[in-house]
């Protein structure tokens, strides 16, 4: 698989189950989604990588794969906090939520908040991938 065959060249997965963040870059890699995937397990340490590097913003990545439900931040004020970082809001960054919650509540919370373009139910397979892939095209046109 060559870094110039993958689709991104940077992805990251915000989830702090281990095993889900295992099978999330699993996919990715076996379906060459990104050339770099970045995983944190706590959505504080995700945030800190975008106030760390807020003078490098070629350093971000394209998509976000965001869980909802973590201790300490869950995803949603991990989007209320990353929402207000002027470099992130110059940056055309794609965030999806990739959740196992069936709460309808979630799932219209994630849907009509403006900087998620998708909520995605848990495990990420190739599908979600191509349906990733068109949702942040259409985005950039």
């Amino acid at each position: 698989m060559g870094a110039q065959n993958s689709t991104f060249k940077r992805v990251m997965i915000v989830d702090d189950t281990k095993i889900d963040r295992y099978l999330a870059a699993y996919v990715m890699q076996k379906n060459n989604f990104a050339v770099e995937i970045i995983e944190y397990d706590m959505a504080a340490k995700a945030l800190d990588f975008f106030q760390t590097n807020k003078d490098n913003p070629e350093v971000f990545p394209e998509i976000i794969i965001l869980d909802i439900r973590m201790p300490q931040m869950d995803g949603f004020e991990f989007l209320e906090r990353i929402s207000l970082l002027p470099e992130f809001i110059n940056n055309s960054c794609c965030i999806v939520m990739l959740s196992s919650s069936l709460s309808p509540a979630d799932h219209d919370r994630a849907n009509n908040n403006p900087i998620v373009k998708k909520f995605i139910n848990k495990p990420l397979d190739k599908d979600n991938l191509k349906e990733i892939k068109e949702l942040y095209q259409n985005s950039r046109s």
